[in-house]
């Protein structure tokens, strides 16, 4: 039992530290507080509140980036846009974020992004900082969010990202084979009845993360309970294992002082 809240702490996170910057360069119709979380906005979310009592809501937000290229032909992926959304649906951060390479492809037929998007955008360096404080000890939602956080140059802690992509309930629920990747605009449109994506303008970072989140709620009480389960059996494995090894070969002539083993020779 101890080892299951202890597992249940680690899942639920800790609180965003105040001073974390929330307001971006576009106008937006959404209030802040000083805790990074919106107290007024468009909450499209479904609920407000985790089903599971140990998971708290203010430690969750969902992400998505959008990236221009750079480098020989533009194959270099960099942070263009980045956009948060808490747990309710609130937008917490977006912003515009200006490549640290010259850009070659703006790839706006899928980033949305143009040379005036980025007219008044802050560095990478600076909106890497205020990001990572946002994310920090929380539970992280996206879609292929290894592609969000290389953008990053971040590793987020595993047991806290919930990647929509990888979630094989969502999959079956919608039909599809399990180990098939699948996008994010299909598992939308089959589970959800959204169109995303679908605009000559590009995608939008907000909609997108408004999306992974509104599917990981779909599951969250089912995955959430597997992935506790998961992560009990994993530490408790791990614990038994590491305390057989050294017992089982102590008589090997590595676990013997070096000058007896000279010795024997």
């Amino acid at each position: 039992m101890e080892m299951g809240s202890q597992i249940k702490t680690l899942l639920g996170t800790l609180p965003v530290a105040p001073g974390s910057s929330i307001t971006g360069n576009k106008p937006s119709t959404f209030d802040y507080d000083d805790s990074g979380l919106s107290v007024a906005g468009s909450s499209s979310s479904s609920r407000a509140s985790s089903p599971l009592s140990w998971l708290k809501p203010g430690k969750c937000v969902a992400i998505d980036c959008e990236m221009v290229g750079t480098g020989p032909g533009g194959k270099i992926s960099e942070l263009a846009r980045c956009s948060i959304v808490n747990y309710r649906g609130d937008v917490v951060y977006d912003k515009y974020i200006k490549p640290e390479l010259p850009i070659a492809d703006y790839r706006t037929r899928w980033s949305g992004i143009t040379k005036h998007s980025l007219k008044n955008a802050i560095s990478f360096k600076t909106a890497q900082k205020e990001i990572l404080k946002i994310l920090k000890d929380k539970r992280v939602v996206g879609h292929a969010l290894h592609n969000d956080f290389r953008a990053l140059k971040y590793f987020h802690p595993h047991s806290q990202i919930r990647d929509t992509s990888k979630i094989s309930l969502l999959k079956k629920n919608a039909g599809l084979p399990e180990k098939a990747g699948v996008s994010l605009k299909t598992l939308a449109l089959n589970l959800l009845g959204k169109r995303i994506q679908v605009g000559r303008n590009g995608h939008s970072s907000v909609e997108d993360a408004l999306a992974s989140l509104e599917l990981y709620k779909l599951v969250e009480d089912q995955w959430e309970e597997e992935l506790c389960s998961h992560f009990q059996l994993e530490t408790s494995t791990s614990a038994e294992t590491s305390g057989v090894s050294d017992n089982d070969h102590y008589m090997d002539d590595r676990y013997w002082p070096a000058d007896l083993n000279d010795d024997s020779k």
